[in-house]
């Protein structure tokens, strides 16, 4: 990819890795700080960008940044608004737009990985076969999964449902 292509790719995917970090980051700055790094990575790589699934791939490159900077934030102790912390629900989602709210309970109750399938699929609009890419499994896991937390999530947001309860691991 040279200079003025990947100027327009960067044009054209810059928003949608912002929001992606800024959701799985404590703060504005640090969306800033991964967003960068995810462009510099991708500037460094250009020649690796695929020309089908470019925002994929990129998507990816970011998921491992934001990886990397929870590493470092961690060392430092500083506590993050990331999908993947393993903090309290106040603590987690304390700085959240709206933290009382019942999704916000309902999604900090819920896994980790449950999280992040449904956030995948919800804020970051991915289709079920790019959820599977960027996690490294089948469509149909990737689907089976998505499914499961969805009924997670549900229970969460009505405990009082008679709904059976499958295994919280499956």
């Amino acid at each position: 990819m040279d200079e003025d292509h990947f100027s327009d790719f960067y044009s054209a995917q810059f928003a949608d890795v912002w929001r992606f970090a800024r959701r799985r980051t404590e703060t504005g700055h640090d969306a800033d700080d991964v967003t960068a790094e995810t462009f510099a990575v991708a500037w460094r790589r250009r020649a690796d960008i695929p020309a089908d699934g470019a925002r994929l791939w990129l998507f990816g490159v970011a998921r491992n940044v934001l990886a990397n900077h929870d590493r470092d934030s961690r060392r430092r102790g500083r506590l993050h608004l990331k999908i993947l912390t393993r903090g309290t629900p106040q603590e987690t989602y304390e700085t959240a737009d709206n933290p009382g709210s019942d999704l916000w309970r309902a999604l900090a109750a819920l896994s980790p990985d449950d999280r992040e399938l449904l956030l995948l699929r919800a804020w970051d609009r991915l289709a079920v076969t790019e959820i599977a890419t960027l996690l490294g499994i089948s469509a149909a896991t990737a689907s089976s999964r998505l499914h499961k937390a969805r009924r997670r999530l549900d229970r969460e947001l009505d405990p009082d449902t008679t709904r059976p309860r499958e295994d919280e691991h499956a």
